[in-house]
């Protein structure tokens, strides 16, 4: 199959990697120093008792992908959701109107945004420890399997792209699966995700912290009164099993999640809006109080703005604030 990666950080660039490996011919679209580490020399995918350098294309915006040919690429969107407008913008320029359009993200809004403008989307359940820190370099954690990645048309069933791309991941190291309901997994996903924002603040010790279950009880709360389905915590432990085993790669251990790593690059931006003001947004459409989730939006978007490195804070200041009562901007 032909896949186009946009956005080829942490999973984009592990995603496109193993396509790669497995004999896709993949395109990359990502920019800056990563872009030109890439083209000069190769994208370095470390990972369990493994590393190695692909010549794997890659290229800054969609207006230089190939887009002709008898088979429409089948574009895998990996962008952080705060990318995904002016990613769009410049996709719809260009690609086939038919083009499928995958959305590898976190949160739950991206599918949505692609569905306004492109007739194939689809919903991916995203399982995959990634790091990617240095240009030029992504580092997968897990293995055998490097990742779980779930995937359905949005907003429900399975089609035949489905089935096929799946069946193309399931070949390149991932365990990966056609679901009719892919979306109440990525719901379930989003749970998990409110915490990511206490472990940018806090580091490693934020996750499964008070405050971190505090978000989740808020999310919750503000789902079922959205009327919104998620899968359970018994249905994630079955899926997951022992699938994911986090290993040393090369260059170490895994340090955390997306959002930690975004403080740790310094990128400016952190993807807090599309997931602790996801359950915001929700408990404002329907009366459900959400202090936590909004407190950890605020405080996270202040630490990406400043570039505050991750892990600033103790579990305790952090709850302490929090108790005080509304986070200023």
């Amino acid at each position: 199959m032909r896949f186009v990666v946009y956005g080829a950080g942490g999973i984009g660039g592990v995603i496109g990697a193993r396509l790669h490996q497995a004999g896709h011919e993949v395109t990359l679209i990502t920019r800056g120093a990563h872009l030109r580490a890439i083209i000069g020399h190769g994208l370095l995918l470390e990972a369990p008792g493994e590393s190695v350098i692909l010549d794997i294309g890659a290229v800054g915006t969609p207006v230089e992908v190939d887009w002709s040919g008898a088979e429409t690429p089948v574009v895998l969107l990996a962008t952080k959701s705060q990318d995904t407008e002016p990613a769009l913008r410049d996709l719809v320029a260009v690609a086939p109107p038919e083009t499928p359009v995958v959305c590898a993200q976190n949160g739950v809004a991206n599918e949505r945004r692609v569905a306004r403008v492109m007739a194939n989307t689809y919903a991916m359940c995203v399982m995959c420890p990634t790091t990617h820190l240095q240009p030029g370099v992504v580092q997968a954690h897990s293995a055998p399997v490097t990742g779980l990645l779930d995937l359905g048309r949005f907003p429900g069933g399975v089609d035949a792209t489905a089935v096929a791309v799946a069946a193309a991941l399931s070949g390149a190291t991932f365990d990966a699966r056609p679901l009719p309901d892919a979306m109440r997994w990525k719901y379930a996903k989003l749970l998990k995700n409110l915490g990511n924002a206490v472990e940018a603040l806090c580091g490693p010790e934020g996750r499964g912290s008070v405050v971190d279950r505090r978000a989740r009880r808020e999310g919750e709360a503000a789902l079922r009164a959205a009327g919104i389905g998620f899968a359970s915590d018994r249905e994630d432990a079955e899926r997951r099993g022992d699938l994911l085993r986090l290993r040393r790669t090369p260059g170490g251990r895994w340090s955390g999640g997306s959002s930690w790593q975004s403080l740790a690059r310094g990128a400016g931006s952190i993807e807090t809006d599309y997931l602790n003001g996801e359950i915001a947004l929700l408990g404002r459409l329907h009366g459900v109080p959400t202090p936590v989730n909004v407190g950890l939006q605020v405080l996270a978007n202040e630490m990406a703005r400043t570039g505050t490195a991750p892990g600033s804070w103790a579990v305790s200041d952090l709850a302490a604030r929090l108790d005080r009562g509304p986070v200023a901007r």
